[in-house]
Order: structure tokens, then sequence, then C-alpha cells
């Protein structure tokens, strides 16, 4: 009975260990619920506090028909690619000086690529 229960229990382990991780996507929209959704949503269309982020790759900012934008944000003359949304997300005040969103970036680099990675996705 021991050897059974110890192999039943060294199997499951080896299935913990060989457990396929989560999926880029899964770990993107973990991240942007967790920093972004109180405030953005990623459904064309649909602004909240923030403006949809649906097609944001590429689209110059302070376009999103229908939400005001601040002046920093609106002249900016910024397009949203990987480069610049790692530096927005990591601090977005000092990424663009000026504009009205209230929040202080995302610390965790993991984190920031994963939502990089599900924003562009988003379109």
């Amino acid at each position: 009975m021991k050897r059974i229960l110890s192999t039943a229990a060294v199997l499951a382990l080896a299935g913990l260990a060989f457990a396929a991780p989560a999926r880029a996507d899964e770990a993107g929209e973990k991240a942007f619920k967790k920093h972004c959704a109180t405030c953005h949503t990623v459904e064309a269309g649909k602004n909240r506090v923030g403006p949809s982020l649906h097609g944001v790759f590429g689209r110059p900012a302070g376009q999103v028909a229908g939400f005001k934008y601040s002046d920093a944000n609106a002249k900016s003359g910024v397009t949203f690619d990987e480069k610049f949304l790692e530096t927005y997300l990591t601090d977005p005040k000092a990424a663009m000086p000026g504009n009205k969103m209230v929040f202080n970036g995302v610390r965790n680099e993991n984190e920031r690529k994963a939502i990089i990675e599900y924003l562009k996705e988003a379109k």
C-alpha cells in the first residue's frame, strides 16, 4: 500500500512539474485586468474613464472618438508602439508630462510586457 501511495504521489508531483505554463494572452489579460481595466477596455468604441485601448498599436495618441483627452496627450505627437508603451506603462507622468491619467505605472517588468503583448492582439 505504501508503494502505491508513494508512486501516486510521485506521479502527481511530476504532473505539476510538467504542467503547461499559462498562455501569454492569459498572463496579459490578467495583468491588464489588474492594472488597466478599472479605467480602460479593449472593446472597440467603448470608453470608460480612459479611452478604449482597442487597436492602440500604431495609433497616434489622443485619437479615440468620443474621448476628451488632456492637451498633453492630444498634442503629444506620439504614436503608440511597443517601445513607447514600455516607457509609458513604466511611468505615465514622465513619459507624457501633463497627461491626466491618474496611474503610477506598472513596476513589474513581466506584467508590463504581458500587457503590451495583450494590447497587440486587441485589434
